[in-house]
């Protein structure tokens, strides 16, 4: 359902200079659940929000009662809205959850966390390994978490090589080992590898490791106690001080960290706020274990309740991960039963949701307050120094404001090969990764800089007067007077004004503080290494150099990898990796001879000598078309 017409500024309940009229909106609307989405006269998406009662949620934008100021100002720029009738409120709920994470609304709280989360790895082959994961969960195998943080899925992995002793290595080395590795040496692998252990008896050990970490270690240490005996009672008493030894390591793990005499499997979120900063610290606990601590710094856009701040992120945290039986909130929030009823639905089983908590509950919330002071105090501190930087840049480079966004070039190659230029962008909060951008530069003599430079100058700036995109307050450009010049001539052929352009040439023995600025005038800066406007523009500078090389180097392998043999016709994909596959490479290839070349399946002796003629820089026979089964 949709109808477009936003509201005033002081009195929202009007028609308002945008044309929308709120009340004749909301007197067509349903009383069922559903989503609702706040549009400006652009289009984009100003706010979303979920509610039990469409008509009644709306309504109460439009009415008379004071609001406010966020969303005074929020409602006088709506120009049109948007509904969708759900079935629950649950459902609302998850649909605007899936909305604010892809729209990314202006007045919505957003939950900012750019970093995948860490678990623990149970692989599904043979001979199981166990390791740390982050990023897509692409690899066959189960995954326990998610955990707070690498460190923390290093504790586990280091408990559970000492107690069940399963291989943490890699296939390819797995594959090829030939006798046992330190990590059986001294412990903590039983060298499936070579065989030093049975396929049951380690399947048994993976077995006890999925028990362990689905947090039933009581059940397993009851299943281990009771074969001990039956081991004591067999007279095999090498394998029942085996399981002693066992059974106790899992005992004394769990009286050091059990958190309240039962498996408990909670998590403790505290929200701070100073002004319209906020930090949401999770205090997270499975079977019992402490998994550690971490923030989060939602981005407020204004608001400066906490209650608001906290709800917005446990909907949006948890609709990404899967809760745990229990969550402790440190103060009560809008919806708290919807929030507990959608994660029972979505779990599959019983999950609690409590505010208001006592005994050790309670003390975990003020110690999750304590750390989420602290660690909102380091983000505001680190964010006061790089206000200081930018302001002492604005200082030294004689700008009438604080630059907004400053970009910085940089040129990677070795000896002219796979030369990539790389733009990093900074703002006010420092890095921009999402904006950052790399080019491929073809088409000049290898290693002129000069020519590299020109080309991704002009690609980038091109762009952005025909697309009328945005432009930087600051270009750096890491580099001499020719450099400078370069990107010069960029911006008045283009006709760009109004950035200004910054060479950093490097100081006397590329000592980092004695960096020369070099202006388009001719001046030439040298502010010394106390200078914090300086150390910005190194801190980008740097960052611009990371990203070209990272880009260099993989654009490098991957030409090297790829090989000539993408230029012979007759060798498709599936003939290219059978022959790197049975030469090991490349380098065997080329040292392989026709003949050796011939035994390859599906390469006949005329492919031979082309491959082989190819690869030597001979005169190659004459081509055939490429076999249509090979592609």
């Amino acid at each position: 359902m949709t109808a477009g017409s936003g509201a005033s500024g002081g009195k929202p309940a009007r028609r308002g200079a945008t044309g929308f009229d709120g009340k004749a909106f909301v007197r067509g609307l349903s009383t069922a659940p559903g989503v609702y989405r706040m549009l400006a006269a652009d289009g984009a998406v100003l706010y979303v929000g979920k509610a039990g009662a469409l008509k009644k949620r709306v309504a109460s934008y439009f009415s008379a009662a004071p609001k406010a100021p966020r969303t005074v100002a929020m409602l006088a720029q709506v120009a049109a809205m948007e509904v969708t009738v759900t079935r629950t409120e649950a459902e609302a709920l998850l649909l605007e959850n899936q909305l604010i994470k892809s729209l990314r609304p202006r007045y919505n709280v957003l939950l900012r966390d750019d970093k995948s989360y860490p678990y623990v790895l149970l692989t599904q082959e043979p001979w199981p390994r166990i390791s740390v994961h982050r990023g897509p969960r692409n690899v066959p195998g189960r995954y326990f978490g998610p955990y707070t943080s690498v460190g923390a899925v290093r504790e586990t992995l280091n408990m559970m090589q000492k107690l069940f002793k399963l291989r943490t290595c890699e296939d390819s080395v797995f594959r090829n080992r030939s006798r046992p590795c330190l990590q059986h040496q001294i412990g903590r692998c039983t060298a499936p590898c070579v065989g030093l252990v049975s396929a049951r008896d380690y399947a048994e050990s993976v077995r006890r490791v999925s028990l362990f970490l689905e947090g039933r270690s009581d059940d397993l240490s009851r299943e281990l106690a009771a074969a001990m005996e039956a081991a004591s009672e067999r007279l095999d008493f090498e394998e029942a001080a085996r399981l002693r030894d066992l059974v106790a390591g899992i005992r004394t793990l769990q009286a050091r960290q059990y958190v309240d005499g039962n498996a408990a499997e909670l998590d403790v979120l505290a929200c701070v706020m100073q002004g319209a900063h906020a930090c949401v610290l999770l205090l997270a606990f499975r079977d019992g274990r402490s998994l550690g601590t971490r923030a989060f710094f939602p981005k407020t856009n204004g608001s400066t309740d906490a209650a608001e701040v906290l709800a917005a992120f446990v909907s949006q945290y948890y609709a990404e991960q899967a809760p745990p039986r229990e969550i402790v909130l440190d103060r009560t929030i809008e919806d708290l039963e919807l929030l507990q009823d959608a994660f029972t639905l979505s779990a599959g089983r019983k999950v609690l949701l409590k505010a208001n908590v006592r005994g050790d509950r309670a003390r975990y919330v003020e110690l999750a307050q304590r750390n989420a002071e602290l660690a909102l105090s380091s983000e505001l501190g680190s964010q006061a120094t790089q206000q200081a930087r930018m302001e002492s840049l604005r200082t030294l480079l004689d700008l009438d404001e604080v630059p907004q966004r400053i970009e910085c070039f940089d040129i990677s190659h070795t000896m002219g090969e796979a030369t990539v230029a790389s733009c990093v962008v900074f703002g006010p909060e420092g890095a921009v990764r999402g904006q950052y951008r790399r080019y491929n530069i073809a088409g000049i003599e290898p290693g002129d800089d000069y020519a590299a430079m020109h080309q991704a100058l002009e690609r980038r700036f091109r762009r952005a007067v025909d697309e009328g995109g945005v432009l930087p307050d600051v270009l750096l450009i890491d580099g001499g007077k020719g450099q400078v010049a370069q990107a010069r001539g960029v911006l008045a052929d283009l006709g760009i004004g109004g950035v200004m352009l910054v060479g950093v040439a490097k100081g006397p023995e590329r000592r980092a503080g004695h960096e020369a600025l070099l202006l388009p005038d001719g001046r030439e800066l040298r502010p010394g290494p106390d200078s914090p406007g300086l150390q910005l523009i190194q801190q980008v500078r740097d960052e611009a150099h990371r990203f070209a090389i990272t880009g260099h180097r993989g654009r490098r392998q991957k030409a090297r990898t790829s090989s000539r043999l993408e230029d012979i016709p007759g060798i498709g994909p599936r003939r290219r990796a059978s022959l790197l596959k049975h030469f090991g490479g490349l380098p065997g290839l080329k040292a392989a001879g026709e003949e050796q070349i011939a035994q390859v399946e599906g390469v006949n002796a005329a492919l031979a000598k082309r491959i082989y003629a190819t690869l030597h820089g001979l005169q190659a026979p004459v081509t055939g078309a490429q076999d249509p089964n090979d592609a």
